[in-house]
């Protein structure tokens, strides 16, 4: 989302001449818990001034207003759609620089979101669009936007198109490498579905997948997903690179025979490494049948792994009885490990409690250096998350690998690592 020195020109608020778009923009302090623990309650509850503040010097035109103590929202209107964009870019980029809060410098880090609708949308249908747009950008720690005029009219419709784009080509894998911590080795990655709407653009996951829970697509969607992995895994050999790619699995498949089935013909009839990611909680809806079907996949070679664990409500008995070999830390407990006093125990206390059930521990969504240093310290066996990188399209996944990308995150954290390796002994 690049914009122009000028793109602040572009935007028109809603007391002038009315323009054909209207943007509702929310911008929301991420570490906002972090500066309340450092700053204190009285002072942190009106950090949100200082942002209003900030954003009006940074966008004359908007209105712009607290609507609570950590999230502002801005109301503009424009002449394009795709304007938006620009004006998500700016609003992030004001935060650049420091706050000065009462004598010193403190940094807030920005999650924003935004709709677009045209001038008759009314302003609840936006606010709630946003909303809905703001809890994907804290998912997917990005800017995301919803646009009121390509949404579905209602979950039929986006069935009947998700049913088509199954097989015209609309659907697309991005992939996200684990990397092995010591090692400083791609291991494998996970598997990620994108739709390429031919109209709407991209759509998440978020937006689709319960959909095709409901409409029974659900299977028919993993079946091709594992069909897809299975020809990106050959190409990955080509190239090669022998990688495990793993496929998440809904707890809907785990006690449907006929998906059970299909997917261990096509894994069992291919060449390639294979591996489920499964969360807790849908080992609970059926632990009978998912715990069966699970070790089914586990004969043939497929590598099982518990994903979101923390997440749900986590339970030894089953834990135990489960064919898994990885255990994927939710990133809940990663996004804030060095700076909760809790979540380091939690941490270490799961990577222990794997290994000593003999599964590898993969930490999702690690983002900064020191986290990654402290995991390594810990013992953690892999990791996962923007740190290392995106999830990024096959072709751009193999350069990325070629390049040896992966190994900037580990170097640049090594002094991190010995600091903590050193204060982790003495504690």
């Amino acid at each position: 989302m690049d914009a122009s020195p000028s793109s602040a020109q572009v935007f028109h608020s809603s007391a002038e001449v009315r323009s054909p778009y209207r943007f509702h923009v929310l911008v929301e302090a991420a570490n906002f818990t972090y500066l309340r623990r450092y700053l204190g309650c009285a002072r942190a509850d009106v950090l949100v001034k200082d942002m209003v503040e900030r954003l009006r010097a940074t966008l004359a035109d908007a209105r712009v207003r607290a609507i609570g103590r950590n999230l502002v929202e801005l109301d503009v209107e424009g002449e394009t759609p795709e304007q938006i964009d620009a004006l998500m870019t700016t609003a992030c980029r004001a935060f650049d620089e420091p706050l000065d809060l009462d004598g010193e410098r403190h940094r807030v880090k920005i999650v924003i979101a935004g709709a677009v609708g045209g001038w008759h949308t009314d302003e609840v249908t936006l606010a709630e669009e946003a909303e809905r747009a703001l809890l994907k950008a804290r998912e997917y720690d990005k800017p995301v936007t919803q646009a009121i005029e390509a949404l579905p009219h209602d979950a039929k419709k986006l069935a009947e198109e998700l049913d088509l784009a199954i097989g015209r080509g609309e659907l697309v894998l991005f992939y996200q490498p684990k990397v092995h911590a010591r090692r400083q080795e791609i291991t494998s990655a996970e598997a990620l579905i994108r739709w390429q709407h031919p109209v709407r653009g991209l759509i998440l996951p978020g937006d689709f997948i319960p959909v095709a829970e409901q409409a029974q697509l659900i299977r028919r969607l993993t079946l091709w997903t594992i069909e897809q992995a299975i020809v990106d895994a050959g190409r990955l050999r080509q190239a090669g690179y022998e990688l495990r790619l793993f496929v998440n699995i809904s707890g809907q498949l785990l006690s449907d025979d006929l998906f059970v089935t299909n997917a261990c013909r096509m894994v069992a009839g291919s060449d390639v490494a294979l591996g489920f990611e499964v969360t807790e909680t849908s080992v609970i809806r059926d632990p009978e049948s998912a715990i069966a079907n699970l070790q089914r996949f586990a004969d043939i070679g497929i590598r099982v792994a518990i994903d979101d664990y923390g997440a749900g409500l986590s339970s030894l008995a089953y834990l135990k009885q489960l064919p898994a070999r990885e255990l994927k830390i939710d990133k809940l407990f990663v996004t804030q490990l060095t700076s909760s006093n809790r979540d380091p125990l939690i941490v270490r206390s799961t990577i222990d409690l794997a290994h000593a059930l003999d599964m590898e521990v993969v930490a999702e969504g690690v983002e900064t250096h020191a986290a990654l240093a402290l995991l390594t310290v810990m013992g953690c066996d892999m990791i996962q998350g923007f740190l290392i990188s995106r999830p990024i399209a096959l072709d751009a996944f193999i350069t990325f690998m070629r390049e040896d990308r992966h190994r900037r995150a580990p170097e640049a954290s090594r002094d991190s690592f010995h600091r903590l390796a050193a204060t982790w002994k003495r504690g």
